[in-house]
């Protein structure tokens, strides 16, 4: 028999269309293996079993009577558990919100089940989407699928694990300062970062309504571009005869080349001269503003985040794990007048960011400036915790800053990731360079 695990969605589904395998069988396999896994426990927050098959029963009824609803129909995914889902706890990685039952599914899960998708279960993640490193010491911490000692890379850190290790064709993540792209490279996937706006964003628990974005973390791009189609209910990029002849590509030195650790930035320099050996034209460039900009992200990422977050923290502060309970405290220093002329010199940093990177189809930089740490030494040493959790966030928090799309692709090298950052909007032309970038890294 064919062992479809471990197969890209795409494959996966094509199977289905062909009559090759059963989505009813094929959801079985996944929830037995996940039951069998021995990790299974800190990568699934919850299982959503009668859900499953119950879509993928409907699925098999629609393959066989050819009625299709898209290329992922029948096709068993995972949600990271900040996605409501009705009747089953949304808790979003926090003891604050044990026990939360949502009525109604969020709009993007009503989206994928519309297109046929097959809801596995809950994934864990960090405390309120508000690490990247991926522990969380108060409900699980996923393992790393290259090393199970080392940070799986958060906070969509189940969603990675559960692709990584074979127990979902796909995930649905969030990203809302690299939520989506560090857990992704880490875990040697694909991982998009959509532009904020593009998705809805009803029935999803915040962290920061300002930056917060879904996307998918996957095996290969065409996987990312039936996601995105799945979650917004239109239809895929088309990635027929994508190529990187003529196109423009410019490694931004300013900051993401910067304290770069030594593993990945050579696994980066590899990747960008792959691409310019397939026919890119790769320029090299900077734009000192980033630093003020980055500067400018504990303003407006913190101080909403502790807005949207201070009553239920302070009401029972012993609930969460110190260094990430602290961090959003760290919002409730800033004036009102402080945030408002952050945001102001933000859109203006934005604008110049368009007209200096104008002519290029993207800019290319280290999707993480390091590796993946010790778990254990980042629970036993705060400081270590507060200075790597930065430097995971800091290249991927470029995209989110300058309000752009962004795509993590695997460089060949374990838990080391090139991104490519588009225009604002601009998902498509970006999984169709994604598409020819992927090829050329193989």
């Amino acid at each position: 028999m064919t062992y479809w695990r471990g197969k890209s969605a795409a494959e996966i589904g094509r199977a289905i269309g062909r009559g090759e395998v059963s989505p009813l069988w094929l959801a079985e396999d996944y929830l037995a293996a996940i039951h069998a896994h021995p990790d299974a426990d800190r990568i699934y927050a919850r299982l959503t079993e009668s859900r499953a098959l119950a879509e993928a029963a409907a699925a098999e009824r629609r393959a066989k009577a050819g009625q299709r609803l898209s290329p992922l129909d029948g096709v068993p995914v995972s949600w990271k558990d900040l996605f409501d889902t009705a009747g089953v706890a949304t808790e979003s990685g926090s003891r604050l919100l044990a026990g939360r039952v949502p009525d109604a599914d969020a709009q993007v899960l009503r989206n994928a089940t519309a297109a046929g998708l097959v809801c596995l279960g809950k994934t864990h993640m960090t405390e309120l989407a508000f690490s990247g490193l991926g522990l969380n010491p108060m409900t699980a911490t996923p393992p790393n699928v290259n090393d199970p000692a080392l940070a799986p890379g958060g906070s969509s850190s189940g969603a990675a694990a559960s692709v990584a290790f074979d127990l979902a064709a796909a995930a649905a993540g969030s990203d809302t300062g690299g939520s989506v792209r560090v857990p992704a490279a880490w875990n040697n996937l694909v991982g998009l970062k959509t532009t904020h706006g593009r998705l809805p964003m009803a029935g999803t628990v915040p962290l920061v309504e300002s930056f917060d974005t879904i996307g998918p973390l996957t095996r290969t791009v065409e996987d990312a571009a039936l996601m995105l189609a799945a979650f917004d209910g239109g239809r895929a990029a088309d990635l027929r005869g994508a190529t990187l002849a003529g196109k423009r590509l410019l490694v931004m030195e300013t900051l993401a080349l910067e304290n770069c650790r030594a593993e990945p930035l050579a696994a980066f320099e590899g990747a960008v001269s792959r691409l310019a050996a397939a026919g890119a034209t790769v320029e090299r460039g900077a734009f000192p503003e980033l630093a003020e900009a980055m500067g400018l992200a504990g303003v407006v990422f913190t101080t909403e985040a502790y807005a949207i977050w201070k009553d239920r923290i302070e009401a029972a502060p012993d609930l969460m794990f110190p260094p990430v309970r602290e961090r959003f405290r760290l919002g409730g220093a800033t004036s009102g007048v402080d945030y408002v002329r952050a945001w102001r010199r933000l859109r203006e940093i934005r604008a110049l960011w368009g007209e200096r990177v104008a002519g290029h189809d993207a800019v290319l930089i280290p999707s993480a400036a390091i590796l993946p740490p010790d778990a254990a030494r980042l629970l036993a040493d705060p400081d270590y915790f507060a200075t790597e959790n930065l430097l995971a966030l800091r290249n991927t928090r470029i995209g989110n800053l300058m309000g752009l799309p962004a795509l993590t692709l695997p460089t060949g090298v374990p838990a080391c990731g090139i991104m490519l950052m588009g225009r604002a909007m601009g998902e498509e032309a970006l999984l169709r360079l994604g598409a020819a970038a992927e090829a050329a890294l193989a």
